[in-house]
């Protein structure tokens, strides 16, 4: 039983699938353990008497925020360990404000790709270390990748050659975040065109535009910080993006 466990958590690391290692660490059963995959709800290992419903809606739950935590139930404690793959940025426009983006990201733990139709501006030498770099239209993009939960997408051109393709591909899509670059009035703009196209309310408010949180960025790189702050919110979905000093917020995730 301890192999096929071990079998099962190398293939999700193997495979990049969001999953969970949950193990007993006290009482009763310890040292049991299982691996959770969450596409398929695929459990190996052993988990009887004390893997039930609780345990499983309270691991979907870990996973989905990528949190790992202990939790008691009963008279054990078992400790759920998000086993989360890299998650994937998907940058259009490879302007001044992608460099620094891209250079963040990655220090985040993202899988970078950046895409640019405009070879000028899509180098490997201002974007050395990205995971991906495209020279052509978005349609390329999504040729071989496919949106899901763990692809974020920042969109830093308001050309409508690179954002009407973009905004389609991803249209109903489980992607976890999509922002925009763009004023205002831009917004507003891009608002009334995908009413036009069939987009709901509900879709439309997903859409992070204006991108980024206020943070009176100037520079490129004071940008960028400003659009991975607000991406690093909407990742672990807590947060009230305030600052801690005059607060009683906890600092850290319990």
């Amino acid at each position: 039983m301890v192999n096929e466990v071990l079998a099962a958590l190398a293939a999700l690391k193997q495979d990049e699938r969001l999953g969970a290692l949950i193990t007993v660490i006290d009482g009763p059963d310890m040292g049991s353990a299982v691996v959770l995959d969450r596409a398929t709800g695929q459990i190996t290992g052993d988990g009887s008497p004390w893997l039930d419903e609780d345990v499983i809606s309270d691991a979907n739950d870990l996973m989905d925020r990528e949190e790992s935590r202990a939790l008691v139930y009963g008279e054990r404690r078992v400790f759920i360990d998000t086993i989360a793959p890299s998650p994937v940025m998907l940058i259009f426009g490879a302007g001044h404000i992608a460099q620094p983006l891209s250079i963040f990201a990655r220090e985040l733990g993202f899988r970078v790709v950046v895409a640019d139709a405009r070879d000028v501006w899509a180098t490997r030498e201002r974007f050395p270390n990205v995971d991906e770099l495209i020279v052509a239209w978005p349609d390329a993009v999504f040729d071989h990748i496919v949106p899901d939960r763990r692809t974020y997408v920042v969109l830093l051109s308001h050309d409508s050659r690179f954002e009407i393709p973009v905004l389609r591909a991803v249209h109903k899509k489980p992607i976890r975040y999509l922002g925009a670059m763009g004023s205002r009035r831009t917004h507003a703009l891009r608002v009334d065109r995908l009413k036009n196209e069939g987009w709901t309310q509900e879709e439309i408010d997903a859409i992070h535009g204006p991108i980024g949180l206020d943070l009176k960025a100037r520079s490129p790189a004071e940008t960028a910080i400003a659009i991975l702050a607000e991406i690093v919110q909407v990742r672990y979905g807590a947060g009230s993006a305030v600052s801690l000093r005059g607060t009683d917020a906890p600092i850290h995730s319990p």
